[in-house]
């Protein structure tokens, strides 16, 4: 991805202080400001500017991780120059920072916002797609647990139906995710093994098409079916008719056979499952299964900032924000 010089420009401003609503940052300071970004770089004594545009640029050809997003290193530095913390007086909730930091965003379709936890994300203004600026696996912050603790109980209580709609569409769909559809859940029509399907565009514009097949509960390899657990026996039929069964893309008016098949659960899919299935299939197969658990669910939802679903408690945040953040 490249930005205009222009807008690359505007944001090295902001970064070394030369704009009024951020602080100003000596040689010295700049290169703090970087460190504090996990970025080994250090400013020679050129021009303020133009070196710092320079390495905006560098972070911007960096891969995406999806069509439409940011580089994750990229919006990373954006986070850290956008904390609340650097506040200036005159401008409390650091809003005038962000009318700001917008402008040059803007002309490149992107829009930045600070979510319920008061950290800045940014999404493209065209497809929504969010810009992931962290992995789902680093280390959470207090308000982060409470709201993965919240999503957890919900996810104990909810319905199959409920798991679907109201978690694994938004969630899928912020990743980049498009033509999701739901495949007659409710009524057991057109399904032939999965609960959905949707598609990925990769950078090439090549299109990878997935199916999922969605269970509530735990998946193990257990003798027979205990509550609301599922035994991994009974994916398998279902999994091979998703596998050998065509879907229709009215985007493209072509049938097409699916590339890969999540597996998701809103509890764990044990070990032994997953090697009792891979034992069933052949290796061409086998390299088609992806398999979501709760933990992957969780820590998906909360690092793409979605609001919690209907029927769930939002976690308090320190600001006293309550309200939900669109997308």
């Amino acid at each position: 991805m490249k930005f205009k010089n222009r807008n690359l420009r505007a944001l090295a401003e902001m970064v070394i202080g030369d704009n009024v609503n951020f602080p100003y940052r000596s040689s010295s300071r700049i290169t703090q400001f970087f460190e504090e970004c996990d970025l080994d770089v250090v400013h020679d004594g050129t021009t303020r500017w133009a070196w710092t545009a320079d390495r905006l640029g560098e972070l911007l050809s960096e891969p995406q991780n999806a069509p439409s997003t940011l580089p994750p290193r990229f919006v990373h530095v954006l986070r850290v120059l956008m904390q609340k913390g650097d506040a200036a007086d005159n401008d409390p909730d650091r809003m005038s920072a962000l009318a700001e930091l917008n402008k040059p965003l803007s002309r490149e379709g992107f829009e930045a916002f600070f979510g319920d936890d008061n950290l800045l994300y940014v999404r493209h203004i065209g497809t929504q797609t969010l810009s992931i600026a962290n992995s789902p696996h680093r280390p959470f912050t207090p308000d982060e647990m409470r709201k993965r603790e919240n999503l957890s109980s919900y996810l104990d209580s909810c319905s199959e139906d409920n798991l679907i709609e109201e978690v694994l569409l938004p969630l899928f769909r912020q990743l980049g995710f498009q033509r999701i559809s739901v495949a007659g859940h409710k009524d057991k029509a057109l399904e032939y093994g999965k609960d959905m399907w949707m598609r990925f565009v990769l950078p090439t514009q090549h299109v990878l098409y997935f199916g999922l097949q969605v269970k509530k509960g735990k998946l193990d390899a257990a003798g027979s079916t205990q509550g609301c657990n599922s035994n991994i026996a009974e994916i398998l039929n279902q999994l091979l008719m998703m596998l050998g069964h065509e879907i229709f893309d009215p985007e493209t008016s072509k049938k097409v056979l699916v590339d890969h098949a999540f597996i998701v659960a809103g509890g764990e899919i044990t070990k032994q499952a997953k090697n009792w299935l891979g034992g069933k299939l052949d290796a061409t197969k086998r390299s088609q299964i992806l398999f979501v658990d709760r933990e992957d669910i969780l820590n998906l939802y909360v690092v793409s900032n979605l609001a919690l679903p209907k029927g769930s408690t939002p976690p308090p945040t320190d600001f006293g924000v309550e309200d939900e953040i669109p997308f």
